[in-house]
């Protein structure tokens, strides 16, 4: 990816070397926790340190227990760890395509008529508190639209490439877009919608709500890779592959396979490897909102 000579972004939150206290919050839920649910007590520790080990969004969305008074609990100075060269270049790197992102969503929304809201991005190391409750590195990157903030470990892209077998710059970009991609959902009003419906139904009813949100964030960051290439030649041989294989890697069958031996569609809660990798080509090869309308298609 083409990326250094792109502009920085101002909304990042440097939140490294602080230390994440678990407040008496106003009835957030630990975020990653739904990926627990259902699942038999043996399998717990697989399941936070594999099915949880990628793009994790608010827990409320897919239990619908959004209850509105989540509160951001304290997080108090901490001596930080020195910073490496390496990971001083992550997170330039993050910054570039967050701002890149922030540039690519302003003009989509302005040709809709509307305007963009940029979110914040924390960058943790550790445990960090948000205002969808106390999250550890090891549930992922994620959204939290309580704030408005995506969050995410940097260390994360290490297991990105080491157990989950996506190396490659674009496979980081790309878990940003994904996380933006919720952000996108919460400005169009579509994520209201989704948690709203979650209630009235049954858990894979609810389920399957759940995986046509991801599916759209997917969709997303290949419609802003799709629109953020065009504008400003981001891409290089071999990026968009990168991506796909990402997509793959984390599929909810891929995971499942990976920490309980087999595979459970209906506990979907993201999409298959194929479902994933398909939403996010066809946001690159169609490039319009239109197109990623998961909740009207009949297959996904």
């Amino acid at each position: 990816m083409r990326w250094k000579a792109g502009r920085r972004s101002q909304n990042i939150e440097d939140a490294r070397g602080r230390t994440a206290s678990r407040g008496a919050g106003g009835g957030g839920i630990p975020v990653g926790l739904f990926r627990l649910l259902g699942t038999k007590t043996g399998l717990i520790i697989a399941g936070i340190a594999v099915i949880g080990m990628f793009f994790g969004v608010d827990p409320l969305m897919v239990l619908g227990l959004l209850t509105g008074n989540g509160q951001v609990t304290s997080q108090s100075a901490a001596p930080s760890r020195p910073v490496t060269a390496e990971q001083q270049k992550l997170a330039d790197f993050v910054s570039v395509v967050l701002a890149d992102t922030e540039d690519t969503w302003k003009v989509l929304f302005q040709e809709q008529g509307m305007q963009y809201r940029d979110p914040t991005l924390v960058l943790f190391s550790g445990s960090v508190n948000s205002a969808c409750g106390h999250a550890q590195a090891a549930m992922g990157p994620f959204y939290c639209p309580g704030d408005q903030k995506v969050y995410i470990d940097l260390s994360f892209y290490q297991d990105l490439k080491q157990r989950h077998n996506a190396p490659g710059d674009f496979a980081q970009a790309y878990v940003i877009a994904h996380e933006v991609g919720h952000h996108v959902q919460t400005l169009l009003g579509v994520s209201a919608q989704v948690r709203q419906k979650q209630k009235s139904v049954s858990k894979a009813q609810a389920n399957q709500l759940q995986v046509r949100m991801e599916l759209q964030a997917d969709c997303f960051a290949g419609l802003w890779a799709n629109k953020a290439n065009t504008a400003r030649n981001i891409l290089e041989e071999g990026d968009i592959d990168e991506a796909l294989n990402a997509a793959s890697q984390i599929g909810d069958d891929t995971l499942q396979k990976q920490g309980q031996g087999y595979v459970v569609p209906e506990s979907f809660t993201h999409g298959s490897a194929k479902q994933r990798s398909r939403w996010f080509r066809q946001g690159f090869q169609l490039g319009t909102l239109a197109a990623c309308d998961t909740f009207a298609a009949n297959a996904l």
